[in-house]
C-alpha cells in the first residue's frame, strides 16, 4: 500500500466518527440524523413508530402522515394484515437517508406517525369503509398527503374517495391482481374490487392507472381493467419489458397530474412476501420493485400505501422488512418532490 496515501488516510480519518464526511450532501444527511448530544438513537429502543417518525396526535402542521389502517374484513383468504401496521412499525434500521436519491426525507417534509384509524366497529366493513373516508377527508382538508399502511386492499377505495372527490388521481398499482372485480359473496366492499368501485365513484381515472406485476388464477376476474381503460402490465408483459421500459410506461400513463401509489405486498414473489393473504408465485423481486419505484423520482405523489402485510405467515420477518422498506421508498418520492421544489 502507498505508505503516503496511508497517511493522509489516517491524519483525515483516524480520529473521526460516524457523523464526519467531506461530501456536502452526506455531512448534511448526517447533521439531520444527529442528536443534541452528538449520537444516534439505537433503532431497537423507545416506542416504535412508522419509519421511526415522531409521533404526533393530529395531522396538523404536517406535510405528510403515516397511518395505520388495521381492518383486514374485507379479505377473500387468509385473514391478517389487520396486525399488517402494528407489524411495520416494529422494523428498525429503514433509512432514514435515501442513497439513491441523496435526501433523508424525514428532514425534508415535516413527516409523522398519526396512529390508527379510529374504527366504531370491528365486525362491519361497511362502517369500517366509512370511518377510512370520513378520516382521510379530514387528511386531505388540512392539506397533509397520507402514508398508509393496512389492512386488506379494500382500504385504499376510502382513501380514495377522500383524495379525489375534486378530481379524479391517477394509480401506480403493483399487485398480482387488479382489484377490479364486482360484487362478491353478496358484498360490493371486499379487497378485489377497490379499484372498481374508485372508477365508478369517478375518483379515480382509469386512463391515468397502470397496474403491474398482474398474474394468478383470478385473471378471469379483471375485464373492468381493460374495459375502462386501465393499463395492465401482466407479469410475463414486465418480464419481458424490464424495469426500464416498465417505468417509462408507468411515467407516460400518470403523467404529471396527481397520483396515488398503492403496492399490495402480493405483488411480490412469496420468496420475498411469504407473509400476505392471497400469495401468488413468480412475482416481483424485492430488487426490481425498488427499482421501479426509483424510476418514479418527480411525480406527483398526493398519498401511498402499503397493504396486505399479514404478519403471522411470515417467520422470517422478509414480509414486514419489505413492506417498512416501500413505505419508505414511497415516503422518499413524497420528500423528493418536495425537494426539487426549493
Amino acid at each position: 500500500m502507498d505508505q503516503d496515501k496511508l497517511q493522509r488516510l489516517r491524519a483525515r480519518y483516524g480520529d473521526g466518527n460516524v457523523f464526519d464526511s467531506d461530501d456536502p450532501v452526506l455531512a448534511r444527511a448526517a447533521r439531520q440524523v444527529q442528536s443534541p448530544d452528538g449520537k444516534r438513537l439505537a433503532p431497537y429502543m423507545g416506542v416504535p413508530t412508522f419509519l421511526s417518525l415522531p409521533y404526533a396526535s393530529s395531522v396538523a402542521g404536517l406535510d405528510v402522515a403515516a397511518i395505520g389502517v388495521p381492518m383486514d374484513l374485507g379479505v377473500t383468504n387468509r385473514p391478517g394484515a389487520r396486525f399488517g401496521p402494528r407489524a411495520l412499525r416494529t422494523i428498525e434500521r429503514i433509512g432514514p437517508y435515501h442513497g439513491t436519491f441523496r435526501i433523508v426525507p424525514k428532514a425534508e417534509v415535516r413527516a409523522a406517525d398519526v396512529g390508527d384509524v379510529p374504527f366504531r366497529s370491528r365486525y362491519s366493513l361497511s362502517e369500517c369503509i366509512e370511518d377510512i373516508e370520513r378520516y382521510y377527508t379530514a387528511v386531505k382538508a388540512e392539506g397533509v398527503r397520507p402514508l398508509s399502511a393496512g389492512g386488506d386492499h379494500s382500504i385504499t377505495y376510502p382513501i380514495l374517495k377522500a383524495l379525489g372527490r375534486d378530481a379524479p388521481v391517477g394509480l401506480v398499482h403493483i399487485d398480482a391482481h387488479c382489484d377490479t372485480m364486482g360484487a362478491f359473496d353478496g358484498s360490493k366492499f371486499h379487497h378485489g374490487g377497490p379499484f372498481r368501485l374508485a372508477v365508478l365513484d369517478g375518483v379515480l381515472d382509469p386512463e391515468r392507472t397502470i397496474q403491474i406485476g398482474i398474474r394468478g388464477s383470478s385473471n378471469m376476474f379483471w375485464e373492468f381493467s381493460h374495459a375502462s381503460g386501465m393499463t395492465v402490465i401482466y407479469m410475463e408483459d414486465f418480464l419481458k419489458m424490464g424495469v426500464e421500459a416498465v417505468v417509462e410506461r408507468a411515467r407516460k400513463v400518470v403523467g404529471s397530474g396527481p397520483t396515488y401509489i398503492s403496492i399490495d405486498v402480493d405483488g411480490f414473489d412469496p420468496a420475498f412476501a411469504p407473509g400476505t393473504g392471497t400469495p401468488e408465485a413468480g412475482g416481483l423481486s424485492s430488487r426490481e420493485g425498488i427499482a421501479l419505484l426509483h424510476g418514479l423520482a418527480g411525480l406527483h405523489i398526493i398519498g401511498a400505501d402499503v397493504v396486505e402485510v399479514a404478519p403471522q405467515y411470515d417467520p422470517s420477518t422478509n414480509t414486514s422488512q419489505l413492506g417498512a422498506q416501500l413505505l419508505f421508498e414511497e415516503f422518499a418520492l413524497m420528500a423528493l418532490e418536495r425537494e426539487r421544489a426549493r
